[in-house]
Parts: C-alpha cells; structure tokens; sequence
C-alpha cells in the first residue's frame, strides 16, 4: 500500500511501545511509524545532499578546537529528538569533510558511490545479517558467490576460483600474503622474501609488517622510467637471493598504481614467476575493474595469469565505502590459509558443498557487502558500468591533451587508468626545489579554497600534481576547471616561495681530515651536496653515530642486492659504482652513497643495494646507521628533499 511521504520540515518524535507489543520493556524499541519517520528525514536529508553537492565546497577543513567546540560532550542519560540529532549532523558533522563524490574531487581515489549501492548498505545495516556462515545466512552467501563469480569472469579466471568481499584493498592485499605464505610455505619462515615495487601501495608494507616480516624479507625494486617493475631485475634479485639460500615466494605486482595508474607488464612477470614456482599477485585495486572496457582489458593483459588479485569495487564500480574484494586463481588455497573450526563452529555442515566466508579472510562476523553490489550492478546494467569507466578514460586523455597544449603546464606521466600527473612550470630562474614547493603550495591553496581538490605525489624525486579521474559525476567542464586553477595561479606569488638559486657546491671535492681527530664537524657536513641547510646542533647528533672505514684497491663497499643499509661519505679516494661490471658512476671525495637502502620505503622497509661500489685504490668513507640519516631528514626538511631527490635521480640513471 501506499506510504505517507514525509517531508523534512516534519517532526519526528520517539513513541513508547504499544502496550500490545511482545516486547514492551524493550527500551530500544520504536513504533513502525516513528520508523518510517526517521527513515524518510534521513532519505530527504541525503537527497538534498546528493543534490546539491556540486554548488558546495570540494573539501571543508576545520581545525581539532573547532570540531571539539561543535561536537564534544558527553553521552546523554535521556534520548533527544531524532530531527534535532539530524540538524546537528547537517550544521556540525557533514560539512567538514572531503566530498570524495563530489565532481571536481580529483585527488587520492575519488569515490562517487550510487544509490541504490547506499540503500544496499542501508537494507545490510538494518537486517544485521551476519555473513560469515551459510547457516545463519544461506543468501547473502549466495548472493556474495555470484558477484565473486561476475568478478572472477571480467579477470577471465578459471572455474575454480575463488573469493572474498573484505573492508578495501588494504585487507584484500593482507590477505593474499597470508593466502600465498600458507600455501606454499606454511608457518612464517626466516629464509622467505617477497618482491614489489618502489610503487606498490604502502598497504603492501603494512600487511607484511603485521604478518611478522622483517625489514630483510620484502625487497623493493626500482621502477623504470613508466613505473614499471624491470622483469630483469626481479631475476637477478631472485637469482642473488637463492644463492644466498634465501626463498623467493612472492612478487606483488601493480595494475594501476596509486600515484601514475602504471601497469606492470604482468605477462612477463607471471612467466617468471611460474618459471620459478613463485606466488603471482597483482594488485589491481584501482584498476582491475577497467577489464569491464575494451581497452581496459588490453591494459590489463595477463591479470588471469595471476595466483591472486585485489579489487576494489568502492573504485571504479562505484560503491559506496566500503567494500574490496581478492580473488585466487587456486580457489582452495583461499580456505586452506584460512578455516578453522572450533567445536562452538561446527554445525550445519555436513556433505552440503556449503561456503563460509569466515574460512576465507580474517573476519568472523562480517556484514554483507555483497547487497550493495549485486543491487547497484542490478538496477543499472554492467554496460552503464562500462560507459562510467570508458567516459573517466577519456576526460584523462582530455586533461593530457590541454596540459601538453598549455605552456604554463608540464606532462609528468601520461594518461593511465583515468590518471596523469602534471605540473605548473616554475619561474625563471628558480631551482626544481622551488617549483616543487610552489607546486605543492599551490594545491594546498586549492584545496583551502574548496574550488578543486588536487594531491600531490613524488615522482623521479620531484613534486607532481596528480589528476584522478574517477566519479562519474564529473565532466568536462570540471577537468578543465582544474587545470585552469593550476595554470592560472602565477608560482611567483605563490605565498611562502622565493626565487633563490640553486643550493651549494657539489662535486668540488672536500678536503677532510682524520675524522676521529675530531676534523669532520657541522662546518664540513654543510660543504655535502644535500646538508648545506644543517644546524651545528642537528650535525653533532648525526654525526655522533659515525665511524670510518678504509677500504683497498678493489674492495666492495656495497654489494648490488644485499640487505645492508649503511649511508656514506667519501672522505679519500675514488669509487666505481657498478651494475653487471658495467660503470654507471664515480665517487669522489664530497659525494655520498648509500641513501637509497638508507630511506625507508614504507614500515621499515626499504630498498636494498641496487647496484656494487668498488673502491679504485685506497680510500676513506664516514659511515653512519640508516636510521640516523632518517632522523636528520624528519627533523631538517631541506636535507630530505636533496636527499630524496639525488636518491631519485640515481634510480632513473642505473
């Protein structure tokens, strides 16, 4: 029958349960009226929202004492007015955050979710369905294996795959590390190393982190020059790892990184990876599902190779937050890492081939994030997925031509995935440190003004302004809004940016003496290319930690694909920096070597030694622990910026 509409100026107030009511002392219970009340308030309320979200800022920022002012206080003993509750979300709560859906959010991963994907939270929210069993919940389980089976079709894998819906690609990407070391390890092992990319996800770092790896058993790779994992290398570190009688188990792999949308060439990896018995998984959380278009799928060519893989619906098929997904080619080694059962978990089983979302991850109870896709992809049709996905495509490729149109404009990396980045060129005469900072000041700027929301990301050690084009809400107009906000603002009036010149000497040799005769002190630290900006009190902490080593003709100081993580000074003496014998570099007295495995990658993690120093006759180096290096950089910005930025530039000419 028909439902009264009702509006939101109507009052909603709490009724007590009927008398009649077969739970009357229930003091959370509610009349089905007053229900209905709350629903269309809070209904009208979202609308309006929705609605209206592209006259209202991009992002409102406020500060801890501002928030605390509105909004902290004490639980009440007695309940309030539902209407009252809801102004208060509307004045005090909703403003202040990143409208993630709103049309020119074009920073991080935009998230535009769609309606009917909410009302599917809503119906998962309000049944309080536990899906984690099929005895307490034989169809939202049902439900769940057909949008895996959907999935596992659009990556083009096997009949026997399997799956789990999760939180988001942080806890699908967990959860394939804990699936790979159980099924081809078992129990943590010390000899096991994982291999990724300097462009992995930090949640890659994270997971491994907490499942008990340490800082010598994930190695990070350089990329190339599109961001890519050099197949070469992941050879010759496997190969330097097993003669060192450590086990190569894992490779993560990217389909769309995070800061460049960067597709690993995922053929090559996968026919290494099995040439060598090594779990394959691809991280394509942000951009596994553009495998829905044409070109996507070109893209994404040799994904169905893959052991396992991580999605995120919340991304390109517009969820609502949250909801991820890993599947694994091998579907049984999903619940072999995972099942255990409990005599209190043992019922309902029998010889029913029966699925328990709680063998297949880390949750036991879990809601049902399966509704919201299954109804979203449902009312809309895969086809109106497809043509979101192929229209973000072409709006990137739009930006990529008006930024190289544009000579206010410079193109970093082109269009991948509904991502490039780009930078607003610098004033004549400044350093690249100065464009970087002008760059970054600049998005900053924008973001405050809530016109446009752009982040940065660091690429080749310098500065870039990231575009994502995600929403589905957002067209033409808006891009081209955004790249006009960038190219329109001048560098030079960018507040907190001087034109200054280019920082201190380098290559000019120092001349240092004996460095326990106390001659190397703050004064010689600042005559190091990357140190100019050092205090005396900074100095004297760093260097309280250094030593001198000496070293002949033909001694390694590092060797390519170890784990150590020593940072250097030259104080005598010339180097060789090599990569299969080949002489990439010399050192001489004033250079540094070193601070690529020095700076930590992520949790810990760093590179190892990505190429052999050889010492050319005697010679004399200050070294000094990695996590001194790492101290100075936190606590002296300048320092970490030259610091990054030789250490990128080293990368991009191995």
């Amino acid at each position: 029958m028909d439902r009264p509409v009702r509006r939101a100026h109507d009052t909603v107030t709490l009724v007590e349960p009927a008398s009649d009511d077969p739970a009357p002392d229930d003091p959370l219970a509610l009349e089905p009226e007053a229900m209905r009340a709350m629903g269309y308030r809070v209904v009208d309320m979202l609308v309006d929202r929705i609605s209206g979200l592209s006259a209202e800022p991009v992002m409102r920022m406020a500060g801890r004492a501002e928030m605390e002012a509105r909004i902290a206080e004490p639980p009440p003993a007695q309940g309030r007015a539902f209407d009252e509750l809801i102004d208060r979300l509307v004045e005090d709560v909703l403003p202040f955050v990143g409208h993630f859906d709103h049309p020119r959010f074009f920073g991080y991963v935009p998230g535009a979710g769609t309606w009917p994907g909410a009302l599917g939270d809503l119906i998962a929210a309000a049944t309080n369905i536990d899906a984690g069993s099929w005895r307490e919940a034989a169809g939202p389980t049902q439900l769940e294996l057909t949008v895996l089976d959907w999935f596992r079709e659009w990556l083009g894998y096997p009949d026997g795959a399997a799956g789990v819906l999760v939180s988001g690609g942080s806890a699908a990407n967990l959860t394939a590390i804990a699936c790979a070391r159980e099924a081809l390890v078992g129990p943590m092992s010390p000899r096991i190393v994982a291999y990724t990319s300097d462009q992995t996800h930090s949640s890659l770092a994270r997971a491994a982190r907490h499942l008990g790896f340490r800082p010598d058993q994930i190695r990070v790779l350089a990329s190339d020059r599109s961001f890519r994992i050099i197949p070469s290398d992941l050879v010759a570190a496997m190969d330097a790892d097993l003669a060192a009688g450590r086990l190569p188990f894992l490779v993560s792999a990217n389909a769309g990184t995070t800061s460049t949308g960067a597709i690993d060439d995922l053929v090559r990896l996968a026919e290494v990876c099995r040439e060598r018995q090594v779990w394959l998984h691809v991280d394509a959380a942000y951009g596994g599902f553009a495998a829905l278009t044409d070109r996507g799928r070109n893209a994404l060519r040799g994904i169905e190779m893959a052991d396992s893989v991580t999605l995120d619906p919340h991304k390109w098929l517009a969820m609502p937050f949250e909801v991820g997904c890993l599947m694994v080619r091998r579907g049984e080694a999903l619940e072999r890492a995972f099942e255990l059962h409990p005599e209190y978990l043992r019922e309902g089983r029998g010889d029913d081939p029966i699925v328990n979302f709680a063998d297949r991850g880390l949750q036991l109870t879990r809601a049902s994030r399966a509704i919201k896709v299954w109804l979203a992809l449902q009312t809309f049709g895969v086809d109106a997925f497809r043509r979101a996905i192929d229209r973000a495509m072409d709006l990137t490729t739009l930006a990529q031509q008006r930024i190289e149109a544009d000579p206010r404009l410079e193109l970093i990396s082109p269009a991948s995935l509904g991502i490039l980045t780009f930078r607003r060129r610098g004033v004549d005469g400044t350093s690249p440190a100065h464009t970087d900072e002008a760059n970054r000041r600049l998005v900053a700027t924008l973001a405050r003004s809530g016109e446009v929301l752009l982040t940065g990301t660091v690429l080749a050690g310098r500065y870039a302004i990231r575009l994502c084009v995600l929403n589905h809400t957002s067209n033409e107009a808006d891009v081209l809004a955004a790249l006009e906000a960038v190219a329109g603002t001048d560098p030079a009036t960018t507040p907190g940016i001087e034109t200054e010149g280019e920082a201190g000497p380098h290559g000019e040799g120092v001349e240092l003496p004996w460095l326990h005769a106390h001659g190397f002190d703050a004064a010689h630290l600042r005559r190091v290319h990357g140190f100019e900006t050092v205090t005396d009190e900074q100095a004297a902490r760093f260097l309280a930690a250094a030593r001198e080593e000496s070293f002949g003709n033909g001694d390694a100081v590092t060797e390519r694909w170890t784990f150590a993580r020593a940072f250097y000074f030259v104080l005598d003496g010339h180097l060789s920096v090599r990569i299969d014998d080949v002489e990439i570099n010399r050192l001489e007295p004033g250079d540094i070597l070193g601070e690529i495995a020095a700076i930590e990658w992520g949790r810990d993690f760093s590179y190892g030694r990505t190429a052999t120093v050889i010492a050319d006759g005697p010679a004399r180096l200050v070294a000094l622990p990695a996590a001194a290096l790492r101290e100075l950089m936190t606590e002296a910005p300048a320092v970490d910026r030259e610091i990054r930025a030789i250490a990128a530039a080293r990368l991009q000419h191995r």
